[in-house]
């Protein structure tokens, strides 16, 4: 069973909306720089570290709730608001609504300033902090606001988070447990701490490019030096395709693969890749030869990407053109699965590909890529396959369709 993507709300460094990521993405303009939000400050000595962060964030939540809500929390509520609007679900029976939201671990920086700033007043610390931290927060709040009733979870898949929150909304509606399900990515709110460690474990960008932070985020160039982290979140409404009815319609998901592949930390496994991939492709009827777009994970650390090059090598991919989201707005981490999937339905729309921001000397030259050239490149997108990957061996692949040319979104 197809199923439809019939709404999209979403927040990066881009800004927030539709519009402003579709003109984003096209243009790729430079968003790094310097982490600056509270919490998140280097240690005495340390060089700070690069990234992106969201433009002030839109309140439109009465200042008492917004006390209570952190700031992932308060991201999601802007990115569903704007999907719902867009999907029209407002006329849906709430019982027939469900939402996945993608992410773990997602408020770490603001229990981290919590912690800090009442460890010597534990008798004042807010009654509201006993859930406000909790990941199902995010899903609560959101359905105290939305007439979502027919049911809301956390999945937790690390980088592919997003990704799973995706495959397993389709499950839902393929069971007939909801009409409509709306996968969310959430926004990741890492810490000080957090980005020592990603970048002790290797996995995050050094200081090499501190003083070029532009040119710090190279995925799939042989100059990559770590993923660079982004805030970003995003919402897709979800329906089966003949349930859409004349409506507008983004894409169809088609096929889906969700495997692990037996690691535990932070080594990406080709093998793995592949299975998944050979999963949604089998799922979707087709094969390899009908792709003609990969947005793939490619993070821009050494392992990762080069385990991710032997994969498409694999599949015989060759023939498609691939571009990596991540060179414009930096790694999302939970939300990454969705808002690079929202990536593939714009670009979808707007029959052209972003660049890929410091792509100067690619691995495999032998590959279709969409450089760092001139701008957006124009391409009608088919069929297109969607990598994204987590740690703890966590692999998954989506195969997503263009609608037909009348059901394109307007």
């Amino acid at each position: 069973m197809a199923i439809a993507v019939t709404g999209i709300g979403v927040a990066c460094g881009l800004g927030y909306g539709k519009t402003a990521f579709r003109k984003g993405l096209l243009d790729a303009p430079n968003l790094f720089s310097v982490l600056k939000r509270e919490g998140r400050e280097a240690a005495d000595g340390e060089i700070p570290f690069i990234g992106v962060e969201l433009l002030d964030l839109p309140e439109t939540l009465p200042p008492r709730l917004a006390r209570t809500a952190s700031f992932p929390a308060r991201v999601a509520l802007t990115v569903l608001e704007e999907a719902w609007s867009d999907a029209g679900l407002d006329g849906i029976d709430p019982d027939r609504i469900g939402l996945v939201v993608g992410g773990t671990n997602l408020m770490a920086r603001e229990q981290a300033l919590a912690a800090r700033s009442y460890a010597d007043r534990l008798a004042y610390v807010p009654p509201r902090h006993g859930h406000m931290f909790l990941d199902t927060d995010i899903g609560g709040l959101c359905a105290s606001r939305f007439p979502i009733r027919g049911f809301c979870q956390t999945v937790g898949a690390a980088s592919a988070s997003g990704s799973v929150a995706i495959i397993e909304a389709m499950s839902a509606i393929r069971s007939g447990r909801v009409d409509v399900c709306i996968a969310l990515g959430a926004l990741q709110d890492l810490s000080a701490h957090d980005l020592h460690a990603m970048r002790s474990l290797g996995a995050m960008g050094s200081a090499r490019f501190s003083e070029e932070p532009g040119r710090a985020c190279r995925p799939m160039d042989a100059d990559h030096d770590g993923f660079i982290y982004g805030e970003a979140s995003a919402a897709l409404v979800l329906t089966r395709s003949e349930w859409a009815g004349a409506g507008k319609i983004y894409g169809t998901l088609l096929g889906a693969g969700h495997v692990a592949d037996g690691t535990r930390g932070p080594e990406p496994n080709s093998a793995g890749q592949v299975r998944a991939a050979e999963l949604a492709l089998r799922e979707a009827g087709l094969a390899a030869a009908d792709i003609d777009y990969v947005n793939g994970h490619a993070t821009s650390t050494s392992a990762g990407d080069i385990a991710e090059l032997e994969t498409w090598r694999a599949l015989d991919l060759a023939h498609a053109r691939i571009n990596a989201t991540k060179s414009i707005f930096g790694h999302g981490l939970s939300a990454a699965g969705a808002i690079e999937t929202t990536a593939v339905l714009i670009q979808m729309q707007a029959g052209h590909l972003h660049p890929t921001r410091n792509l100067d000397n690619p691995l495999d030259a032998g590959l279709n890529w969409v450089g760092p050239g001139a701008g957006a490149v124009l391409h009608d997108i088919r069929h297109a396959l969607k990598f994204s990957f987590g740690f703890g061996g966590i692999d998954t692949a989506l195969v997503i369709a263009a609608p037909d040319i009348e059901r394109r979104a307007e």
